[in-house]
């Protein structure tokens, strides 16, 4: 009988290795049709998630409530389990080369608690080459096995998009790879258990993990260019949203927007590739050259301030600004390479220090992670300027009369991020109004 076959049976379990915005719904999917081990490092977490909270948003009180996963932080709970997925996030360091340690990590563990017979699958965006060349050599030391004799291994990248209530696990089509082919047929089958819009087999694990880092690398020089039209037709006095909506009315025109390229996703995800490319000898331009743009984005929005601000004829140093929004992307809680924080960054060079509001974001996580405290929203008042940052619902629901009552006197400078206000509109009321 197939690993497979004995999951459905429950006569084998699933486990999950990390129980963040991509395990966790994974988690939740798989124990609908197989018996599922949650494993998170995080104790705090798992008794979130044992008391039926979901501090992530992506599916809800009600579904952690109902869903049968055994949650635990107890790694020994994974020899239970004979296929297993890890999902851990792959971040980079500060000078932008990847850090591996979640997935290193994640390995040592899982290699500690490995039987024979088992499946391993990795779901952690990497490089080409990482689980076969790093993540198997240390599921071997630990476990005293052998890859291929005692146990398989396949990747299959996650593309499950956090906050996005549309574009979930079982609506996108999944990437699914294994080292033979009885392996990948396990793998597609275990997977199309979840997975509605079916699965990609590809034809190695390589070619799998190369699919999913150009993915966000192909959304990130896009992004990038349309940066750059910002930066371009803001020196022109043009209007870059009037401009796109024009262009977008061409039925082959690419509907992508200016704005903050954060995340654990497209703002990381580049780097992999491009260090892989180094490695190689070849140095990237076009995508480098795209993540330097957005890189500096944060900069140039603060920038922009200073220099309304000077505009309207308000003293730049201690002025009162005030930043709504947080999150690297809306209506999600998480706050991990946001790039708001990079608008704070600098405008704290100019002897401004911001107050920030945030109802969606993790706000322990934020002052953790950037040393932030948040503001209640309705505390701001007698603001000089405000950038509305991030398109939460909370903020896309705002009237001009909410957002007069956080100014002060004079000049109202108003920063719109996200292109979500009429700039015709807030000019003839005498806002000092400027977008991307």
């Amino acid at each position: 009988m197939s690993l497979y076959e004995k999951l459905i049976n429950r006569e084998e379990k699933l486990s999950l290795v990390g129980l963040g915005y991509v395990g966790m719904p994974i988690a939740v999917a798989f124990s609908k049709k197989v018996d599922v081990v949650g494993f998170d490092l995080n104790a705090k977490k798992i008794e979130l998630y044992k008391s039926g909270v979901d501090p992530t948003n992506e599916v809800g009180n009600e579904a952690i409530k109902a869903c049968t996963v055994d949650f635990t932080a107890d790694e020994t709970r994974l020899r239970e389990a004979k296929f297993h997925i890890v999902a851990v996030p792959t971040p980079v360091n500060d000078d932008h080369t990847p850090d591996l340690t979640p997935v290193e990590g994640a390995s040592e563990i899982l290699g500690r608690n490995l039987t024979k017979g088992s499946i391993i699958v990795y779901e952690s965006t990497v490089y080409p080459g990482v689980t076969e060349d790093i993540c198997v050599p240390i599921l071997e030391r630990e476990s005293g096995l052998k890859c291929g004799v005692d146990f398989k291994i396949g990747y299959s990248p996650e593309r499950i998009n956090p906050g996005d209530k549309v574009h979930r696990l079982e609506t996108i089509k999944k990437i699914v790879s294994g080292m033979d082919a009885d392996t990948l047929d396990e793998i597609a089958k275990t997977y199309e258990l979840v997975v509605d819009a079916g699965v990609h087999r590809a034809q190695s694990i390589k070619v799998a993990e190369a699919a999913k880092v150009i993915e966000n690398s192909q959304r990130d020089i896009n992004i990038a260019f349309m940066n750059e039209l910002s930066i371009i037709f803001n020196k022109m006095g043009i209007d870059t949203k009037s401009v796109l909506e024009a262009a977008g009315t061409k039925w082959n025109f690419l509907k992508f927007f200016p704005g903050l390229v954060g995340g654990h996703c497209i703002g990381v995800d580049p780097y992999y590739l491009t260090y892989k490319a180094e490695q190689l000898g070849y140095h990237s331009q076009v995508i480098l050259s795209g993540r330097r743009i957005n890189d500096d984005m944060g900069k140039y929005v603060a920038e922009n301030m200073v220099k309304n601000l000077i505009k309207s004829e308000k003293p730049v140093k201690n002025a009162k600004v005030a930043i709504l929004g947080f999150t690297f992307k809306e209506n999600c809680p998480d706050t991990r390479n946001t790039k708001v924080f990079d608008i704070v960054k600098e405008l704290r060079e100019y002897g401004i220090e911001p107050i920030i509001a945030d109802p969606t974001a993790d706000a322990s996580e934020a002052k953790h992670l950037y040393g932030v405290e948040f503001v209640d929203v309705d505390s701001i008042k007698g603001m000089d300027g405000v950038i509305l940052a991030v398109a939460h619902d909370v903020f896309k629901s705002y009237t001009m009369n909410d957002l007069d009552r956080f100014f002060g006197e004079g000049k109202k400078v108003l920063l719109d991020i996200k292109g979500l206000l009429s700039r015709e509109e807030y000019e003839a009321a005498g806002y000092d109004y400027w977008r991307l």
